[in-house]
Formats: C-alpha cells, structure tokens, sequence
C-alpha cells in the first residue's frame, strides 16, 4: 500500500513496477481507493479487446457512429464582433 501523496510524487515509478507485475493499492488517509495493477490481458485478440471496451461503454462501435459530419453553422457575423457585442463592448 502507498499513500495518495507518496504515489503522485513516484507515479513513473510505479507504474514501471506495474508493468513488471506488482500491484498498488492507493490509499487516502489510510483507507484503500484505488488499484494500481498491471494488465494481463495484453495478448487478448484485438477484437475481443475492442468488444469488452464496447460492453463497458468506453467506445462506441463503428456503426453507432455518424457516417457523416455535418457542416458547420455559419453565423453570418465573425465570433470576435459578436462575443464584443454580446458583452457590450
């Protein structure tokens, strides 16, 4: 275990000790808030990554997506006259 303050001053650190398989529990104030662990799962197929990612909600998959972008609205006057006319200026 490691403190919050302890941890941000030897986060580099750290993190190079997670990556050759030591875990880090973070601590603020004495009690346990967060893990800091390596990944074991790196050798998973991509696929199987990218849906597990998509399950947790943390991507979207392709086809949820827009497939177009529409143009942007011109205003018709620039940004920097109407935010000066917008505060009075």
């Amino acid at each position: 275990m490691i403190g919050i303050r302890e941890a941000k001053a030897q986060f580099s650190r750290l993190v190079d000790e997670a990556g050759r398989g030591v875990e880090w529990i973070i601590t603020d104030r004495g009690r346990p808030v967060a893990r800091l662990s390596p990944i074991h799962d790196v050798e998973m197929p991509v696929q199987q990554r990218l849906a597990r990612l998509q399950t947790w909600g943390w991507i979207e998959r392709e086809r949820d997506r827009p497939t177009r972008i529409p143009p942007p609205v011109r205003i018709g006057v620039d940004a920097q006259r109407a935010l000066q006319e917008d505060r009075g200026i």
